[in-house]
């Protein structure tokens, strides 16, 4: 099957992901759309289409326009299956007891391990990006050093793959919150797959804004970006009981100083680090009221 790519670039999350938003409505529509921020520090943010028929070369010209983006660099691909391309090339991420499997077919789970199940064409937030990775690695400690979690928020789900991890892991009620309605559908479909559909409860929503969302959480898992993170930081405090973790990630390393400060100044402490590639998780502890 021929396919073809759309990409462009620009400078700010909410307009690259209102250009998503917009690209769903083209005709022919896209099979699959990404909306990432570059790993290289510039804060670059990335838009792609991917497309079974050629796409509408004007119509994105006026997208990438009204939008503020580069114009689209439109390519043809050669004939592949590229969810089994991606099948092959994700292999198993191990995290601790974590085992994330984004559709390469693991059947036979080692003693003591616990597989999560990614589907292939829904491959953000897999364990394989270093922020993932931080959090799971994080609810791994936590759990390890016999952290009381029966409560966990997962702010800005994605896939829901910590929401999954922290329910598995602890067997906690476990509410999964993001803004982006494809994300809540990701996640839903990932919760199936899993069989957990019964055991996490998605809500639609920015931050703490649903009441469902007040606590007292013992733990809140929240992978996003700096800025949403800074500005959450009160929110955050009155959702956790005194004692209870935060894990935060979606931050670059030469970020990480500035978050924990910020955070210090609502009663939280740093109670682990862990830089992996360009990206910082923090872990943190609630001290005060």
């Amino acid at each position: 099957m021929e396919t073809w790519t759309a990409l462009t670039t620009l400078g700010d999350r909410e307009r690259a992901e209102a250009l998503g938003r917009a690209l769903e409505a083209l005709d022919p529509e896209p099979s699959g759309i990404g909306v990432i921020m570059l790993e290289d520090g510039s804060g670059i943010w990335e838009v792609g289409g991917y497309f079974a028929d050629a796409p509408d070369e004007i119509a994105l010209a006026l997208l990438a326009a009204a939008h503020g983006a580069a114009e689209f660099t439109i390519s043809q691909l050669p004939d592949a299956d590229w969810v089994a391309h991606v099948r092959r090339e994700l292999a198993p991420v191990d995290a601790g007891r974590f085992l994330v499997d984004c559709g390469s077919g693991v059947e036979i789970v080692p003693e003591g391990r616990i597989l999560i199940r990614i589907e292939a064409s829904m491959a953000f937030g897999t364990g394989h990006h270093g922020t993932t990775l931080g959090c799971l690695n994080a609810l791994e400690r936590l759990v390890g050093n016999g952290a009381i979690i029966r409560k966990v928020a997962d702010i800005g789900c994605g896939t829901a793959v910590l929401a999954m991890a922290a329910q598995l892991a602890c067997g906690a009620e476990v509410l999964a919150s993001d803004v982006d309605p494809v994300a809540i559908e990701v996640a839903r479909a990932n919760l199936a797959a899993n069989g957990l559909e019964d055991c996490v409860t998605l809500v639609e929503t920015s931050g703490f804004d649903d009441s469902r969302l007040a606590g007292p959480f013992d733990l809140v898992l929240a992978n996003i970006l700096r800025d949403p993170l800074l500005g959450m930081a009160n929110d955050m405090a009155q959702a956790l009981r005194e004692g209870g973790h935060a894990v935060l990630s979606g931050i670059l390393i030469e970020q990480a100083d500035h978050l924990a400060n910020h955070y210090a100044s609502a009663g939280f402490g740093l109670h682990m680090r862990e830089d992996i590639g360009e990206w910082a998780t923090l872990t943190l502890a609630r001290t005060s009221s």
